[in-house]
């Protein structure tokens, strides 16, 4: 199970927000490349990047952080926030990310989902972010009436590298992560998992490592890296990320 390491950008920096709100960030790194390359050194294989004011804008704004990450590190890097159109897409993957990440536009455009995987196989992953099981859009500033499960399902067959499913009411708050959800979601679908939002403890890998076997293929973690609930190395070891 893969392990990411997640760099959420606000206003160049490297943040984590409490529950999606952008007036709860707390700032762990003036600079995001520099705390990519510490990932890379620690082991970890992938990185989960966020532009989070891009997913407010609806286009992208830290442009300039994420491009200094990808010179700074050869981990392969997936990206989400703001990306919204086919132009967005291929400019990214043009410069070197790996998988962009589809949100918003998911739920509001989904044949563009499914345009963009037939023209970028396997390098579109679609990020559903649920709230009390509810699709969150904009920034999860707006919550749609789509059940999380809903919406996974049409994206099924058109060969989506991945689905990213966050709990919204557990990220940043070192609450748990949503295990029962996530597992719940992951057996109805063919698609591979990647489980998000309030991963707090060593014990909450072990408690998705014990589903992996409803498809959740990955987890992404944030805050407990930071501020050392979660040692790298253990966890790499646990998950048998190597």
């Amino acid at each position: 199970m893969i392990i990411y390491p997640a760099i959420d950008l606000k206003d160049g920096k490297a943040v984590r927000l409490l529950r999606g709100e952008m007036d709860q960030a707390t700032v762990f790194n003036i600079d995001p490349a520099e705390q990519a390359e510490s990932f890379q050194t620690a082991g970890f294989r992938w990185l989960h990047l966020v532009d989070l004011n891009g997913a407010f804008a609806g286009r992208p704004v830290n442009a300039e952080a994420v491009e200094r990450i990808l010179a700074r590190v050869e981990l392969p890097v997936q990206l989400g926030g703001g990306i919204r159109d086919m132009a967005t897409i291929g400019q990214w993957l043009e410069r070197g990310v790996t998988r962009v990440i589809l949100g918003t536009v998911a739920v509001k455009n989904p044949e563009l989902v499914k345009e963009a995987c037939r023209t970028f196989p396997g390098r579109v992953a679609v990020g559903i972010d649920a709230r009390d099981g509810y699709v969150a859009v904009e920034g999860w500033a707006e919550t749609s009436e789509i059940k999380a499960l809903d919406l996974a399902l049409k994206f099924e067959d058109c060969g989506v590298a991945a689905i990213i499913f966050t709990d919204i009411n557990r990220d940043g708050a070192m609450a748990g992560v949503n295990v029962e959800s996530t597992a719940n979601l992951a057996c109805h679908l063919t698609t591979p998992v990647i489980a998000s939002g309030g991963v707090s403890s060593i014990k909450d890998l072990e408690a998705l490592k014990a589903e992996a076997h409803t498809g959740i293929a990955g987890v992404i973690c944030g805050r407990a890296l930071y501020d050392g609930r979660v040692d790298p190395a253990e966890a790499l070891a646990l998950m048998g990320d190597r």
